[in-house]
């Protein structure tokens, strides 16, 4: 018995030292690789097509990223090199990478993006996934590929300006109240309004209203949709320090609508808001009195 525990025990003490060797072996590993991306780029930005073959594996498969040629062997993507470095002669690379993780002792697996800076400044970005193996007790790069980083389009430019109203919102009198919360949707191409009210001529009145930036007319336009069915559509103009927005609509009842609807910023944590010039069915409205909106608690933008 006592002689099964020290077995026991024995191979445990060499599993655990053999973790710890392993760990260590890891650690020079990693740097070993990060060094020789570091030389990688430096070839590159040298022009120097043969130093940047010598970090391929003699096997390796290359594919390049011009053309789409693939080639195989060092002697191959020497040849692929000479002529990359021609076509982007003057091109700087950088490179920021996000992990390296290995996949066993000989195999690694690097990720992150790269860029590459012509000589008028144009920046192309990617992100990759480079596989290093370990021959004779060196690094290598095994394959590499890469994909361009989509453009992701936004109209923020044309909306930043009706970022202040980003938030939750409270207009209250003795007469009801309304809530708004307004968010960004994703890549800030939209804001959305949503909004309940409580008065006593309306009876839980809730909608949405999208504001968006229309890159035919050249103009940020609205569209707001009731709970009791009616819905409108607005275009908004600012002059000064006000924001103007002339809606056309239609009730609920198919009767036609429309006003303009004035906004303007006191300061971050309120505006004023008043509905003039409104009319149903061709009859003049009375307007709506220029009221206070309060913001009363922050909301992921």
């Amino acid at each position: 018995m006592i002689r099964t525990i020290r077995n026991r025990l024995f191979c445990l003490s060499m599993l655990c030292a053999g973790t710890v060797t392993y760990g260590a072996d890891q650690a020079k590993d990693k740097e070993a690789i990060e060094k020789s991306i570091q030389s990688y780029i430096a070839a590159f930005n040298a022009g120097d097509a043969t130093k940047l073959a010598s970090h391929w594996a003699p096997d390796a498969v290359y594919i390049n990223p011009l053309t789409g040629s693939e080639v195989e062997g060092r002697e191959a993507i020497t040849n692929e090199m000479q002529a990359i470095m021609q076509e982007v002669k003057g091109t700087r690379l950088t490179v920021d990478v996000e992990s390296i993780q290995f996949i066993s002792p000989g195999v690694a697996v690097e990720k992150g993006t790269s860029k590459l800076i012509s000589p008028s400044g144009e920046i192309e970005d990617s992100v990759y996934t480079a596989i290093h193996v370990k021959r004779d007790g060196k690094w290598y790069l095994d394959r590499v590929t890469e994909e361009e980083i989509p453009i992701v389009l936004s109209n923020y430019e044309h909306l930043k300006e009706l970022e202040w109203i980003i938030g939750n919102w409270t207009d209250q009198d003795e007469s009801g109240n309304v809530q708004t919360t307004c968010k960004w949707t994703k890549n800030k191409n939209f804001i959305v309004r949503y909004f309940t009210a409580h008065t006593q001529s309306i009876n839980d009145l809730s909608g949405m209203q999208i504001i968006g930036w229309d890159p035919a007319r050249k103009q940020i336009r609205s569209w707001v949709f009731d709970s009791d069915g009616g819905f409108s559509e607005g275009r908004w103009t600012k002059k000064k320090d006000q924001w103007y927005v002339m809606l056309t609509g239609t009730l609920p009842d198919g009767r036609k609508s429309s006003s303009t609807n004035v906004f303007k910023l006191i300061d971050e944590n309120q505006y004023r808001w008043q509905s003039v010039n409104r009319m149903v069915d061709g009859e003049l409205q009375p307007n709506i009195d220029e009221v206070t909106v309060v913001r009363n608690e922050s909301v992921d933008q």
